[in-house]
């Protein structure tokens, strides 16, 4: 099964540099780097012993930082190895991990090729491969084999993913075989996981819990409401492809018994930036950009986020966040970071992809969901509308919030068995 997997990607091949040459057309940094992705690197690390941990793309980079702080900290003689597979994922990684020095070097995950991987490996010699979340890729599972043990951490599996993965069968189960641990962030996730013959399955919670404010992240939320000013603010956080037209659809039909509030909204995948514009343009709506914000100022009905790594700083900014990739069945996103903040959190119905943390933070009276673009407005309405109900549903969002701290130690705990 894997020599047909590895004959399918040598065939594929040519399509998918062709897709990243594309891709480069509206994101150039598809267009960088791209030797890596067949397994060539300039970089060595000699006389380092290098810890990797592969993280995909930006979320599972945020989520990584309080990790990759406690084994900088835990591993003083070591080095670390972040590779990613988007452009997104390496620009946030440089910007999160620039105070670690030559302490932590970046890199692309090469294609899931038998030639590719070994190159890799070969490059960097990794006393360990640490795989973020939901990373499994056969042939480098099975290239690191006895060599290298293999450890996924901040693990989830989503029923849907579960069904996806088992029309793969042996190819996946012998992946799962290869890995030596896995902390999942559920009890729920860790029985998906055994399924696929994982052997040491543990629940460390979710990583994301600890991951600490940057203090330049409320001061960058600060600055921007001041330039906004009294109006309140409904943020709509990482909304993925079709979201924004229903939101704004949705907004315009609104009755607003106060005024209207300031709508945010800052897309998932910067590549859409432009179309998000254009859609509020087309509705009729005044536009402000938040990368023209220093020169104009907020004198709009809507504020497009177009700018990286400042999610933290446009929750600060809001009074109410919707997150996104919930009002369609896209799986939903990451609330963790709003309950944090201490913002009361309105999600879609369509939220699997992290359907625990969702409902627990409903239970705790920090979240509601709603079930489609109308009824989001009219509960942003109600709320916005009253201060004390937003005050007691954000207190309970960041109680909710504190209460799951502590996976990282955890992870760091388990780890400690491969780490020599």
């Amino acid at each position: 099964m894997r020599t047909f997997y590895s004959v399918m990607w040598y065939l594929a091949l040519p399509l998918v540099l062709l897709r990243l040459w594309w891709r480069g057309m509206k994101e150039p940094g598809y267009r960088q780097h791209w030797r890596e992705r067949l397994g060539f690197y300039r970089e060595r690390a000699p006389g380092w012993h290098t810890i990797w941990v592969h993280a995909v793309s930006v979320g599972e980079t945020r989520a990584a930082e309080p990790l990759i702080d406690a084994l900088v900290e835990a591993y003083p003689d070591s080095r670390i190895l972040l590779t990613h597979m988007t452009p997104t994922g390496r620009a946030t990684g440089k910007a999160l991990f620039a105070k670690h020095g030559e302490r932590l070097i970046q890199a692309y995950l090469p294609y899931d090729t038998v030639a590719m991987v070994n190159r890799f490996i070969r490059q960097f010699t990794p006393r360990i491969c640490i795989l973020m979340e939901t990373e499994v890729w056969p042939n480098l599972i099975a290239a690191c084999g006895e060599r290298i043990p293999v450890a996924l951490v901040n693990a989830r599996l989503s029923e849907r993913s579960l069904r996806r993965g088992q029309r793969f069968g042996k190819l996946m189960t012998e992946a799962g075989r290869g890995i030596a641990l896995v902390g999942a962030q559920t009890e729920a996730d860790a029985a998906r996981l055994r399924s696929f013959g994982a052997p040491k399955v543990e629940v460390t919670g979710s990583i994301k819990f600890d991951v600490l404010v940057p203090a330049a992240a409320l001061a960058t939320g600060a600055w921007l409401r001041t330039h906004i000013g009294a109006r309140p603010v409904l943020l709509c956080a990482s909304t993925r492809d079709g979201e924004e037209a229903l939101i704004l659809d949705a907004f315009k039909a609104m009755a607003w018994p106060h005024g209207a509030p300031l709508l945010m909204i800052v897309p998932r995948h910067p590549q859409r930036f432009d179309d998000v514009a254009a859609l509020v343009k087309e509705r009729g709506f005044s536009l402000r950009r938040r990368s023209g914000i220093a020169q104009h100022g907020v004198d709009a009905q809507v504020l497009l986020g177009d700018s990286m790594g400042e999610m933290f700083a446009y929750y600060a900014a809001c009074d109410l966040a919707f997150v996104g990739g919930s009002l369609l069945p896209l799986g939903g996103q990451n609330l963790i970071e709003p309950c944090a903040l201490g913002k009361p959190v309105l999600v879609g119905p369509h939220t699997f992809n992290f359907a625990l943390a969702t409902d627990d933070a409903i239970a705790a009276g920090g979240a509601i969901r709603v079930p489609d673009a109308t009824a989001l407005l009219s509960e942003a309405a109600r709320l916005l509308s009253d201060t004390d109900a937003r005050a007691v549903m954000g207190a309970q969002a960041a109680a909710y919030a504190q209460r799951h701290r502590g996976a990282t130690a955890r992870t760091v705990g388990l780890l400690r068995r491969l780490i020599y």
